[in-house]
């Protein structure tokens, strides 16, 4: 639209003309909306709101008397209030440029009071100290010329051919050397402490892979010593099995011809051996019968006979006694005793003679009573041309 003006983001614009709504000013002041300007009536003119950079380069001497080249950038601004505006512009409208001109030679001046009150050692350690302090001392007379700072930055210090700030950065080299050294020492060790147990594990790892190699050939030796004679020990296996079988077969066979000779010839000897032995006992005891027959026969009629020769021999017992010398110890009693006596000697005569005529029948032939005829219980005293015969009992 004719005579309507809208300044930029970064720009403030300032109306002059006509005396309402400036309250004192030279001009009005007009950021972030547009403004309608009556032609001719009215002039526009634009001041930049946008950072600005000043750059001071500056010589100055520090309080021991050596001179050092300061390097450091300015960043400012106008600042954003009416006020700032009106002061910048009334300065720096024309020439915008000037600005930066200024700020440097005003920041070159504060540098230069503050590092004339500081040790280079304190400018060199402490660099923003340094510039607080000069951004402080500068901070008002800036605000005079409506301009703000945002920063200030040293760049650079240099004594130039003087050699303070490396005689006294030389212990500090120094140390830094002396542990850049200790530090290199220490990686050096541990790199070589590394390699070392690199080695080591190389060498562990080589001994091993070659006991597991040593191992597997080991197997695969044993495996294929066990492959080979695999096949002999199955046969032999296998001959060995024929063998008991053959065996087992043979003593299966063995028996069962045993059994069959038991059956054949034994079985039959012990049936026959049996009978045979049957009909011999039974010839025995038909013998025998007959035997204890005829002898019972025999001796019934030779018991007959002895009990008919009974008196007789008694007799004749009696009859040997008459010419001998009897003594009788005991009287009447003893003469019983001898009566009695002569009887039993007589009945022991028949008993002797019935043994022996069964002794006849069952040898065959009879057997001839040997000595004298005895009798017990007397004595019979020897008369002239007697001989003593042994085994006569003595009279009591």
């Amino acid at each position: 639209m004719f005579g309507y003006r809208v300044p930029a983001p970064d720009e403030a614009m300032l109306i002059s003309g006509g005396r309402r709504g400036l309250g004192g000013a030279p001009f009005r002041v007009v950021t972030g909306h547009g403004k309608f300007v009556l032609p001719i009536f009215r002039k526009t003119r634009f001041l930049t709101l946008s950072m600005c950079e000043s750059e001071v380069t500056e010589t100055c001497v520090t309080r021991q008397g050596i001179s050092l080249h300061v390097r450091a950038v300015i960043a400012f601004k106008v600042g954003n209030d009416t006020e700032s505006i009106i002061n910048a512009g009334q300065r720096f409208l024309s020439d915008q440029d000037q600005m930066s001109i200024l700020t440097g030679r005003i920041f070159a001046g504060h540098l230069r009071s503050i590092i004339g009150s500081m040790t280079v050692e304190e400018i060199v350690t402490e660099r923003q100290k340094l510039a607080a302090e000069v951004l402080d001392t500068s901070k008002t007379e800036m605000a005079k010329i409506g301009l703000i700072v945002d920063s200030l930055q040293i760049q650079s210090i240099d004594d130039g051919d003087t050699g303070y700030i490396d005689a006294m950065s030389a212990p500090h080299k120094a140390a830094i050397q002396r542990q850049a050294q200790i530090a290199q020492a220490q990686a050096t060790q541990a790199s070589v402490e590394a390699e070392q147990v690199a080695a080591r594990n190389q060498a562990e790892y080589a001994r091993q892979t070659a006991i597991v190699k040593a191992q597997y050939s080991a197997e695969v030796d044993r495996a294929q010593a066990q492959a080979a004679q695999a096949g002999p020990l199955a046969q032999a296996h296998a001959q060995q099995e024929v063998l008991a079988a053959q065996t087992e077969l043979a003593e299966r066979a063995a028996q069962l011809r045993q059994q069959q000779l038991v059956a054949e010839i034994v079985r039959p000897a012990e049936a026959e051996a049996e009978r045979i032995k049957v009909l011999a006992i039974a010839d025995a005891e038909r013998m025998k019968i007959q035997a204890e027959a005829a002898a019972s026969h025999d001796r019934v009629a030779l018991d007959r006979m002895l009990i008919d020769q009974l008196p007789l021999i008694v007799k004749e017992a009696a009859g040997g006694l008459a010419g001998a010398n009897v003594n009788v110890l005991n009287g009447a009693d003893g003469l019983g005793e001898i009566a009695a006596g002569l009887v039993a000697q007589g009945l022991t005569i028949l008993d002797s003679v019935r043994q022996n005529l069964g002794g006849q029948n069952s040898k065959g032939r009879a057997e001839k009573p040997n000595g004298p005829l005895e009798l017990q219980g007397y004595t019979r005293t020897p008369v002239d041309g007697d001989e003593p015969e042994s085994g006569s009992p003595s009279a009591n």
